[in-house]
């Protein structure tokens, strides 16, 4: 390893639904990577499960296929070595790491359980902790911690597969008291994968079906009429937050397929906005993000209502990170460039690292 460059580990891909955004965003973040002051080591983990290193270059984006078995790699457990094997036939090749910067969306990368393995082997990453990462993943438990820190949140209701196929009686009767439009989601998943929009009895039951699919708890939320906000926050204890944003949708809601295929969702970045909203949209973002034991960055999208309330609907601990995603075009719109962003993560790991190191686990 080169003493004056650190050593990032960029790991992408993963066995989630958000698998190929994860690549696209991993491959932006390769692309502005100052290779003067990183060694970077590319690692993809594929839909099943197993771990790859993969070629320091863009090629390793454009067509992630793992190489040989020779490319194998294991993050190590012993806190000593802080890195990575290599497994080849007769041996494991050690690899230090400075630090890890997970660009995994969704599940087992997103939800803190790849942040708790980070946290065993003792190696700095980039992002929320474990508890952050696992609040923010489940929309259910985060709205909770929203509730409890007095941030404004829309009517919902929720159930578990179990509830649904013993008594689905009860749910539709919290349905019928609810306000149409409701959004049916997956609690543990983003990037609007397994959402649909019901208008009617009719739709509810194949929207259910289709959540639960992808989850055993299902949310279900009221439309919210508003303008769709987007802050990018970032920071450890003392975080900070970009200028708002502006998503307007020109689909029945800003899903999966308008946010990645087609494209054709109006950005406005910076969105146009009073003074005292944008104000009071960060501040809203970043006590949302307090709110979870945020670390590193996280984007909290908000809708501002006709009588200038601000409701939280959720906050993304790993947002999308392509060149054209809202989390750095806020922070570019800010004066804050995709680059250097990507050196303050990376900061922000190494100090969090630091702070965790001097607190105290045995007597």
């Amino acid at each position: 390893m080169n003493p004056s460059r650190l050593r990032i580990a960029l790991l992408f891909g993963g066995r989630s639904a958000e698998h190929e955004v994860s690549v696209r965003s991993a491959a932006s973040i390769y692309h502005a990577m100052d290779k003067n002051k990183y060694e970077i080591l590319p690692v993809l983990i594929t839909e099943d499960g197993t771990w790859h290193e993969m070629p320091n270059g863009l090629e390793s984006f454009e067509q992630p296929i793992p190489g040989p078995a020779s490319s194998l790699l294991v993050l190590s457990q012993n806190p000593g070595d802080h890195g990575f094997h290599r497994i080849n036939e007769c041996n494991w090749e050690h690899i230090p790491t400075d630090v890890v910067f997970p660009v995994l969306h969704g599940t087992y990368g997103e939800d803190g359980t790849i942040q708790g393995l980070f946290d065993l082997a003792e190696i700095p990453y980039v992002g929320c902790g474990v508890l952050a990462s696992a609040v923010g993943m489940d929309k259910i438990l985060m709205k909770a911690a929203f509730i409890n820190a007095g941030i404004n949140v829309g009517p919902y209701f929720w159930f578990t597969k179990f509830d649904w196929n013993t008594d689905n009686k009860c749910t539709m009767n919290r349905f019928k008291n609810s306000n149409l439009p409701v959004f049916v989601k997956p609690a543990n998943l983003g990037s609007s994968v397994g959402i649909s929009r019901v208008d009617n009895a009719a739709e509810f039951e194949n929207a259910v079906k289709k959540a639960l699919s992808f989850d055993r708890k299902i949310l279900v939320e009221d439309g919210i009429i508003g303008r769709e906000l987007e802050v990018s926050v970032l920071g450890n204890d003392d975080p900070k937050a970009a200028l708002p944003g502006e998503v307007i949708s020109h689909s029945e809601f800003y899903d999966y397929e308008e946010k990645y295929l087609k494209d054709s969702a109006e950005l406005k970045i910076p969105a146009d906005l009073p003074k005292s909203v944008i104000e009071q949209a960060q501040k809203t973002a970043v006590a949302a993000f307090r709110a979870i034991d945020g670390s590193g960055l996280a984007r909290v999208d908000m809708f501002l209502t006709d009588k200038s309330k601000l409701i939280v609907n959720e906050v993304n601990t790993l947002p999308g990170f392509t060149s054209i995603s809202m989390y750095p075009k806020l922070w570019e719109a800010s004066g804050l460039p995709y680059d250097k962003l990507i050196d303050e993560l990376i900061l922000l790991a190494l100090e969090r690292h630091s702070a965790k190191k001097e607190i105290l686990t045995v007597r």
